[in-house]
């Protein structure tokens, strides 16, 4: 599973990013196919948080496409309400970083 430790106060951040995104992936009667991933994938390099739309899917059943998401497209869930989900994962390249997280605090 991809670890990326994140604040509550990040969390809430990227939530209100999120709020404006249109869904850029959308999951229906196929499932979590190779091609989806290979597009996740594509979204979370050029974008780094992805919003995902279930199409069909009950609530158990999304619950359990997020985790297998997260865990196969080695990013973060950020959070799920309804039919839709926020998927994050940081760009390693500093320079190439769309999304600017608030700082950590210092401990």
């Amino acid at each position: 599973m991809y670890e990326f430790p994140l604040t509550g106060a990040q969390k809430s951040y990227l939530r209100g990013v999120g709020q404006t995104l249109e869904a850029g992936l959308k999951v229906g009667r196929s499932g979590l196919t190779p091609e989806f991933f290979a597009e996740l994938q594509k979204l979370l390099r050029s974008e780094e948080l992805v919003k995902i739309r279930f199409l069909g899917a009950e609530r158990e059943e999304r619950t359990a496409l997020c985790t297998q998401i997260a865990d196969q497209g080695r990013c973060v869930c950020i959070g799920a309400v309804g039919h839709t989900a926020l998927f994050y994962r940081q760009n390693p390249d500093p320079k190439a970083r769309v999304v600017n997280l608030p700082e950590k605090p210092a401990v």
